[in-house]
């Protein structure tokens, strides 16, 4: 233990005067988990609609595509939009190929959550509204969603933190992200350490941010427990 460096594990000063640089590329971080997570709500929720159907030549894709995406690793569908289309001639910006990467690749599980989440209201709710004479539209809205929200929030809540850091993959297609930023700092002052440990207090940060904004959504959908 005496021949460890502990003094080169984080400069301060590297640091400090670093992270307006650093931070500059949150935006895009922001950009990338929000976009994706908004977009994959809406695709996971017609995918999950699509697999619980009777009818097959709707839930057999709908299981194909969620299996697929639940099995490959978001790294290598970066590459494939990134590094693999152009080959067929199709050029997409590191930027877009990344809103479509994490966005297609979080429907896969949130259609799992919000498909597990619908399935949990007890069947008597549907058989209810339709007694009323309500839609299938109008009991989703408005008997069945409410309730499957705040089984789906905690879920659906990590699902958002793990895109958030899932984020930092993107600086490999070269998205200037707060990763990709770090990683310069650290390769001009030969210090990645400090640049990683820095990032790694600023991921920290927003999840926990995100965390706070999970917790306030759960207590607000308490009332139809």
């Amino acid at each position: 233990m005496d021949g460890i460096r502990w003094d080169l594990l984080f400069n301060p000063e590297l640091a400090w005067e670093s992270l307006p640089f650093v931070m500059s590329g949150i935006g895009y971080t922001l950009l990338i988990s929000i976009v994706s997570m908004a977009a994959g709500l809406v695709l996971g929720f017609f995918i999950a609609l699509a697999r619980t159907s009777k009818f097959s030549i709707l839930s057999w894709p709908a299981r194909t595509y969620i299996s697929f995406m639940r099995g490959v690793p978001i790294l290598v569908i970066l590459f494939l939009l990134y590094f693999g289309m152009p080959v067929i001639g199709v050029q997409v910006p590191a930027l877009n190929a990344a809103l479509i990467a994490f966005s297609i690749n979080s429907a896969a599980y949130i259609a799992e959550i919000i498909r597990s989440a619908l399935s949990s209201v007890d069947k008597g709710q549907w058989e209810s509204s339709k007694a009323l004479g309500l839609t299938y539209w109008q009991t989703m809205y408005g008997v069945v969603l409410p309730q499957s929200v705040r089984i789906a929030i905690p879920p659906l809540g990590n699902v958002y933190l793990d895109i958030i850091k899932a984020t930092s993959l993107a600086a490999i297609i070269t998205v200037p992200d707060i990763f990709q930023r770090a990683r310069i700092v650290g390769g001009r002052e030969f210090d990645f350490m400090t640049m990683y440990i820095l990032v790694a207090l600023i991921y920290w940060g927003i999840c926990s941010l995100m965390t706070v904004f999970q917790n306030y959504l759960e207590k607000r959908y308490e009332e139809y427990l």
